[in-house]
């Protein structure tokens, strides 16, 4: 064993030499490798960590939604809706829900009202006049606790509020444009009369029931929509899947042209490399010996650039926010969240990126070396 390794370490000692003398060659080599890498790698791991945050999000979203439709729309859902859905064996907990879409002229921008309950945040209960905002709206507006800001609601009516707080930096993934009112605000803002919700949230006694629950809601209530949370999972799965798709996409062409490059080089010797193989072998060499040295020389190339390209795009998502990538697979909107990406490495990936990075150019040097190294020495000498 010893003797085994001691050879591997002239192997890889030789081949180092070797590399050293094409140092400009394989220098653009592994630059244009490494940067491949980076590219692959960012969207792989932005996708994943956006992935994770969405998933550990919803963890905490009700199990059952339910909506009402009128003419295939979503409207409010009238009083007695509750006590019927309190009704159905199974369902642990019910809340009305008041929420809704407010277009604001001055930073033309969609911000999310809702009228949360004592339980909903940190804040309690929100005063009667008072407001708290998300961390984006207080940055667009110039605002902090203590100051005025003004809406006309829908029905021209003109509503000054005081901000009571803002809320925390680090839930700017999900408040970025969330506004917080008094249940009695809401109301009186999008004029919905007492009793009336734009949706119900439901907790399930039985996880594995929520399927059966949510085919007895709509026996129950003929013109309900049932979301599910596990819809709203794989639904957020979709989009990001599609977006890291959209990038994949506009990467491919220059991915392409790497892998062109890559197996050009690998599967094609200079004369200066057919000259050295023929020297290796008139003084001794096995062909064993030439196709280890070579395949060395391959593998300390492509692991060299993969570990350059994985740490740099290591470094550019989760210390630089991805900011090549960050408006295509984030989406696009007026007020963008600020928020940092909790590191979230997945084996199985970096398993695929290996494979499909490092593997094929290995692989591909080995054919052409094979091909020098079993002909005469003094014919591959001569050319």
């Amino acid at each position: 064993m010893k003797t085994w390794i001691a050879k591997q370490k002239a192997l890889i000692d030789f081949t180092l030499s070797s590399l050293a003398r094409r140092k400009l060659k394989n220098l653009g080599l592994l630059l244009v490798y490494t940067i491949i890498v980076f590219l692959l790698a960012s969207v792989m791991l932005y996708t994943h960590a956006l992935r994770h945050e969405a998933a550990q999000v919803l963890k905490s979203s009700p199990e059952v939604i339910v909506q009402r439709l009128v003419a295939g729309r979503h409207d409010l859902i009238p009083p007695g809706y509750l006590e019927k859905l309190g009704r159905i064996r199974g369902v642990q907990s019910k809340e009305g829900r008041l929420w809704g879409y407010f277009y604001d002229n001055v930073v033309s921008a969609n911000y999310t009202l809702m009228a949360p309950s004592s339980a909903s945040h940190d804040f309690g209960q929100v005063a009667d006049g008072k407001i708290v905002i998300g961390a984006a709206v207080a940055r667009e507006r110039g605002l902090a606790p203590g100051n005025l800001i003004s809406f006309r609601s829908y029905t021209g009516k003109l509503f000054i509020f005081t901000v009571a707080a803002v809320l925390p930096h680090e839930a700017e993934l999900v408040s970025a444009d969330l506004l917080l009112l008094s249940e009695t605000d809401f109301r009186s803002f999008f004029d919905i009369p007492a009793g009336y919700y734009n949706d119900i949230a439901l907790s399930v006694a039985n996880p594995q029931e929520v399927r059966n629950i949510a085919g007895k809601i709509s026996e129950t209530l003929p013109d309900a929509r049932i979301i599910l949370r596990e819809e709203v999972l794989r639904t957020y799965e979709s989009i990001f899947n599609w977006r890291e798709g959209i990038v994949l996409v506009l990467l491919s062409g220059s991915i392409l042209a790497f892998a062109i490059f890559a197996w050009e080089k690998a599967s094609g010797l200079s004369a200066e490399e057919k000259r050295e193989i023929g020297i290796l072998k008139a003084i001794g060499w096995e062909t064993g010996d030439v196709l280890k040295m070579k395949f060395w020389e391959g593998a300390l190339v492509s692991l060299a650039a993969f570990l350059l390209g994985y740490v740099a795009a290591y470094l550019h998502v989760f210390h630089f926010s991805a900011a090549l990538f960050e408006p295509v697979l984030k989406g696009w909107s007026v007020l963008y969240p600020r928020f940092e990406l909790v590191p979230v490495v997945d084996g199985f990936q970096i398993a695929t990126l290996f494979f499909f990075t490092v593997f094929p150019y290995t692989v591909a040097t080995i054919v052409p070396i094979w091909r020098a190294a079993i002909t005469d020495p003094d014919a591959v000498m001569r050319g």
